[in-house]
């Protein structure tokens, strides 16, 4: 049986308007009832990455949440909308700070429901999910459409990995610093916590370096829905112009055998996107690479390296790079931010943490001299 993704243009986020065609879409879907029975308790969990405002366009949207948060109320759903934010070594980022700032803090209030904290937690193989998870029927996942430095998109598989509870996310970072060791890590985390329903947040997206300030915004004004976190992932990769087998998730999830990526397997309802001949998205420094042929890319991926620098025109000197740093390779001193290369690991959470777009990443000669 093929997946369904429903797909619906969406050119602003005029609240009523979203309201709109969030309805239309999940109605394409069968309707919500379809996948959360009425009057479940269900965990709402948006992109909420670090304390940046709606307009920067790296967390999801207040409108789209608000648009998701009444469609459940309908159905006379308890609603709890949470997230766990950027950790930065063995400090959490304030959380509530970061739902004030992201505008989701206010919209809860006056929708009446539960902001929650992701403190508690239960291990879950080998790394620990929310508690809360043992307490709602349903989750509703609800990423923004976003390239990512490391795993070459961030949507509805990666959005989970918000899931991880406290600082255990530096040490998943550390122990799994490749795309593919960190790709079997969010495929853990989605067949322990399979969402009910994912809606996408395409309507102002990000591409080049994201998902934080080193990305740059795209007006691509589109809204997905599925149930299927692999299809819909296989969908936006072929909106954005990259192969679905190239994305580390959908080939970890091939091997597993989970969901559909094959796009041939996926049923598309609603829009059209392949008529709207949308031009295909600038992609991470990092991730250039995959052009190559697989058989050149294995002799010579050693000299092919990227690693991260700092502007310092733009560096506001916060430390944040320090923290985050699993390697713990980043430190400042006078003059500035300092970075030892013998020690990166180029998974660019420095880059991810940075609050002024001040780290860029630095290829090696070789990567330079190949166009990459």
């Amino acid at each position: 049986m093929k997946s369904k993704v429903a797909i619906l243009g969406c050119a602003n986020y005029d609240p009523s308007l979203v309201d709109q065609k969030l309805s239309q879409l999940i109605s394409l879907l069968g309707g919500l009832e379809q996948f959360i029975r009425p009057g479940s308790k269900v965990l709402v969990k948006p992109n909420m990455l670090m304390a940046k405002p709606p307009e920067a366009g790296i967390t999801t949207h207040p409108a789209v949440v608000r648009a998701v948060i009444r469609q459940l109320l309908k159905l006379d759903c308890r609603v709890w909308v949470g997230d766990s934010p950027s950790v930065w070594g063995k400090y959490i980022e304030n959380v509530d700070q970061v739902y004030q700032v992201c505008g989701i803090k206010q919209l809860c209030l006056e929708e009446g429901v539960q902001l929650v904290s992701f403190e508690k937690r239960r291990m879950r193989r080998d790394f620990p999910l929310a508690s809360v998870l043992d307490q709602v029927d349903a989750l509703v996942n609800i990423p923004k459409l976003k390239t990512h430095e490391l795993m070459l998109i961030t949507g509805a598989i990666k959005n989970l990995f918000g899931l991880v509870s406290g600082t255990f996310k530096t040490e998943l970072h550390k122990s799994n610093f490749h795309p593919e060791d960190f790709a079997r890590v969010l495929l853990d985390i989605y067949e322990q916590a399979k969402p009910n329903i994912t809606i996408v947040d395409g309507i102002l997206a990000m591409e080049g370096d994201g998902p934080a300030t080193s990305g740059k915004l795209r007006d691509l004004g589109l809204l997905l829905a599925g149930n299927d976190a692999v299809a819909i992932d296989s969908v936006i990769a072929d909106i954005i112009g990259v192969k679905p087998e190239d994305c580390f998730t959908i080939q970890e999830a091939r091997r597993r055998q989970i969901g559909r990526s094959k796009l041939s397997e996926i049923e598309i309802v609603g829009e059209d996107y392949r008529a709207l001949k949308i031009k295909p998205f600038l992609l991470p420094a990092s991730a250039r690479k995959n052009k190559l042929p697989k058989v050149i890319l294995n002799i010579i991926s050693r000299l092919i390296r990227y690693y991260p620098l700092v502007l310092k025109k733009k560096c506001l000197s916060c430390s944040a790079c320090v923290n985050i740093c699993p390697q713990k390779c980043v430190s400042l001193k006078e003059g500035g931010i300092r970075f030892n290369y013998t020690k990166c690991i180029a998974c660019f959470c420095c880059q991810e943490a940075c609050p002024a777009a001040a780290i860029r990443v630095k290829k090696s000669l070789l990567a330079k001299l190949i166009g990459l």
